[in-house]
C-alpha cells in the first residue's frame, strides 16, 4: 500500500467515525502519519470524503515562541452563531473561546516566501468564535500527535460570531472576556492564548498554505487558539461567550 492509499484508509475510519458520532477505539500503529507532510495530506483526503470545500483554517502554538501547527476546518463544519448542533454528533464535546481573522486580500502561490508585515497590513476584520473539539479516537488525548494533526487537531465544528472592522490596538494578549455554559461560568481565571498575541500566527498559515500550491482568499476564516482552555461539556446546554470589544456569540447543543 502506497503513502496515498494508506492516508485514504485512515481518513475513511476517521469520516465514518465523525457520521457516526462515535470514537475509534483501537489504534493500530500505522494509522499514525509518518510525518507532518502526510498528517497535512491526510486532513486533505478527509475533506474530499466529507464532499466539501475549505471555510477556514484552525492555527495554534502552545508558547508565544513555540512551533506553530494549523488544520483546514470543512466549510460544512461552519456554523453562524445562534445556530443549535446535535450534542451525539461531537463526543465528549469541549468548548473553547477564540478571536478569528479574515485577511482583505488574496495570498497566492509564489517563490519567495510572504513577510510578516505584508500578512499583518492585510488584516481586514476579526469577530469571536467557538470551537466544539471532538477527537475521533477514544485514547485522546493520549494519542501520538502527528495522528491528532491529521484528524483535524480534534476539531468538530466551529460556530462563527459577527465579524468588525480590524483594529490592530486590540488587547489581543489579555482581552476581558465571559464564556458560560447551560449557565455555569467555565472561564478558569484571566483569559489568555498560549500563542501569546494570535497574530504571529497568520503568516505561518499564508506561507504554509500557498507554499501547497493554494491560494488563501479573503473569505477564509481563520481562527487562532483559545482565550478560556478546554471546557468538556457534560450534556446539553446553551453556550454564551463575549471578547469585549467584539459582538457576543452564543450556540446550543441540544
Amino acid at each position: 500500500m502506497n503513502q496515498t492509499s494508506h492516508e485514504a484508509t485512515v481518513a475513511e475510519l476517521i469520516v465514518d467515525a465523525m457520521r457516526q458520532g462515535q470514537k475509534i477505539t483501537e489504534i493500530h500503529p500505522h494509522y499514525v502519519p509518518v510525518d507532518k507532510v502526510s498528517a497535512y495530506a491526510l486532513q486533505q483526503h478527509i475533506l474530499k470524503l466529507r464532499d466539501t470545500t475549505i471555510g477556514g483554517w484552525k492555527v495554534g502554538s502552545k508558547s508565544p515562541t513555540g512551533p506553530i501547527q494549523g488544520s483546514l476546518l470543512p466549510d460544512d463544519g461552519l456554523f453562524a452563531s445562534g445556530s443549535q448542533l446535535e450534542y451525539t454528533d461531537y463526543p465528549s464535546p469541549i468548548l473553547e473561546l477564540e478571536i478569528a481573522f479574515r485577511l482583505n486580500r488574496a495570498f497566492t502561490p509564489r517563490e519567495q516566501p510572504y513577510s510578516d508585515e505584508e500578512v499583518l497590513s492585510s488584516i481586514g476584520s476579526m469577530g469571536a468564535t467557538i470551537e466544539v473539539v471532538s477527537s475521533r479516537f477514544a485514547a485522546w488525548p493520549k494519542i501520538e500527535p502527528l495522528l491528532a494533526l491529521g484528524d483535524l487537531l480534534n476539531h468538530g465544528a466551529l460556530i462563527v460570531g459577527e465579524f468588525v472592522d480590524y483594529e490592530p490596538d486590540f488587547p489581543f494578549i489579555e482581552p476581558a472576556l465571559t464564556l458560560t455554559y447551560a449557565d455555569e461560568d467555565i472561564v478558569p481565571g484571566d483569559g489568555a492564548n498560549p500563542a501569546g498575541d494570535p497574530r504571529r500566527l497568520l503568516p505561518w498559515l499564508v506561507n504554509h498554505y500557498t507554499t501547497q500550491g493554494n491560494t488563501l482568499t479573503p473569505e477564509i476564516i481563520i481562527t487562532t487558539g483559545s482565550y478560556t482552555g478546554m471546557y468538556r461539556t457534560q450534556g446539553a446546554g446553551l453556550a454564551v461567550g463575549e471578547i469585549r470589544g467584539l459582538p457576543p456569540i452564543s450556540f446550543e447543543l441540544v
